[in-house]
């Protein structure tokens, strides 16, 4: 095994520095006790309990949490579907375009595609607020867990399917009992990751929102103009402990998935056997 030099050793420490670091700062002066973010003046939990009673923070909070799991749930079914077309199906009619329209918010700039939904909405006279904000998400969220389910049917065994069938059971119970059991680590980390985009959001939701659907991204943003505040900063902490138990709890979910699979395949090739 090969020793690293110390520039390699240097030079990672100063990656994760400068990417964590921050992050730990913000968390670490969430409970200062002063109203000065920069300067410490010991621990407090103070600016929790007070941000339980900042009446904007919170229904930015709640609005963002209806948006993400609704947005990450239709996009998940839509991306699975997405993902099953272009892996099962691959000579069909208008798939080089079906496979663009699915890959294309991957690539563009979310100015861009905030501002075409915009003009959108407009067009067919729909009511900006939090439908559009949901709709929004689910268009650039979906291509996303397409992407997650995709790589994982490439490596499914169909002739588990194929079994299946000629056995008697219909396509859609093949799919519910045979398919989706197998790619749901894929499915479930799809969901994690489109609510993690979702809940992060901030330029896609500032074209498409309307009045009363105010996300939290945005509610920081405008506040975070005016100072930083340790009450920014306890809701910036909570959100971050959101999405590290999230990530954490989809790892070990893949992980025992595919453990489990494992150990059935490893029956299935002994009972054969």
């Amino acid at each position: 095994m090969e020793k690293w030099s110390r520039f390699n050793i240097a030079s990672v420490a100063l990656g994760f520095g400068f990417l964590y670091l921050p992050i730990v700062l913000l968390v670490i002066f969430s409970f200062n006790e002063s109203k000065l973010v920069t300067v410490w003046a010991g621990f407090s939990t103070k600016w929790y309990s007070q941000l339980w009673h900042n009446q904007g923070l919170l229904d930015a909070a709640w609005v963002t949490i209806r948006v993400g799991l609704l947005s990450a749930t239709c996009a998940t079914v839509l991306g699975t579907l997405a993902a099953l077309a272009l892996v099962r199906y691959s000579r069909f009619r208008g798939r080089v375009l079906f496979s663009g329209m699915v890959y294309a918010p991957l690539v563009m700039p979310e100015v861009i595609t905030g501002l075409s939904l915009l003009l959108l909405f407009v067009a067919i006279g729909l009511d900006r607020g939090f439908w559009t904000i949901t709709l929004a998400h689910i268009t650039f969220t979906m291509c996303f867990v397409a992407v997650v389910v995709q790589s994982r049917l490439l490596s499914f065994d169909q002739s588990i399917e194929e079994a299946a069938l000629d056995l008697g059971a219909t396509p859609v119970r093949t799919f519910f009992a045979i398919t989706l059991p197998v790619i749901a680590p894929a499915v479930f980390s799809g969901w994690v990751l489109a609510f993690t985009l979702s809940l992060d959001d901030l330029v896609i939701s500032s074209f498409t929102t309307g009045p009363g659907a105010t996300t939290l991204p945005m509610k920081i943003y405008s506040q975070v103009r005016l100072g930083v505040t340790p009450e920014i900063n306890a809701i910036c902490t909570i959100l971050i402990g959101i999405v590290a138990l999230g990530v954490v709890v989809a790892s070990i979910v893949t992980k025992r998935r595919e453990v489990q699979r494992e150990k059935d395949e490893r029956a299935a090739v002994a009972a054969i056997g």
